[in-house]
């Protein structure tokens, strides 16, 4: 491993972690003010999959310090990988506070609770959230992937070449 990621790789693996718990807290406040949403509906994805995000960047962060990555490479990958957590969980966020984004999120549209057409600039900017997650989270997916190419770890949790 570079010098350079022997106290990144941790750091970021902390990051993450911390990023992990904060949207566990965010989930739970959230569930709190689903039947306050314009679509509660939403609101309980918004709740489901901030649950979700936060055992995804929590075991991501366990994961990190194995990874076998160069600086920028794992910045790239870090970035990314909170990113696509972030946006996706903000374009449904805004679609359950506003009520609008069936043209995105059409999956639980035009259902009690659901969703309704908005403005062409909101149903645009849930769009434009939402879809931007999908090609950060590739990139750090397979940068991850890249990152545990090497031999098993050892007793001690090293990677052997």
């Amino acid at each position: 491993m570079p010098v350079g990621t022997q106290t990144l790789l941790p750091r970021q693996g902390h990051r993450l972690l911390q990023v992990g718990i904060a949207l566990v807290l965010f989930s739970s406040f959230e569930g709190f003010v689903i039947p306050q949403m314009a679509s509660p509906r939403i609101g309980l994805s918004v709740h489901t999959l901030g649950a979700i995000e936060s055992i995804f960047l929590l075991v991501q962060g366990l994961l990190w310090p194995r990874l076998e990555l160069g600086v920028v490479t794992a910045r790239v990958a870090f970035w990314c990988s909170i990113y696509s957590a972030l946006a996706i969980l903000a374009a449904y966020f805004v679609a359950a506070v506003l009520g609008v984004g069936v043209d995105t999120i059409a999956l639980n549209g035009r259902l009690p609770g659901g969703l309704s057409e908005g403005s062409a600039l909101q149903e645009a900017a849930i769009r434009l959230i939402a879809y931007s997650s999908a090609p950060t989270g590739t990139v750090c997916f397979t940068l991850v992937l890249w990152g545990l190419r090497h031999a098993e770890p050892n007793r001690e949790g090293r990677h052997t070449p």
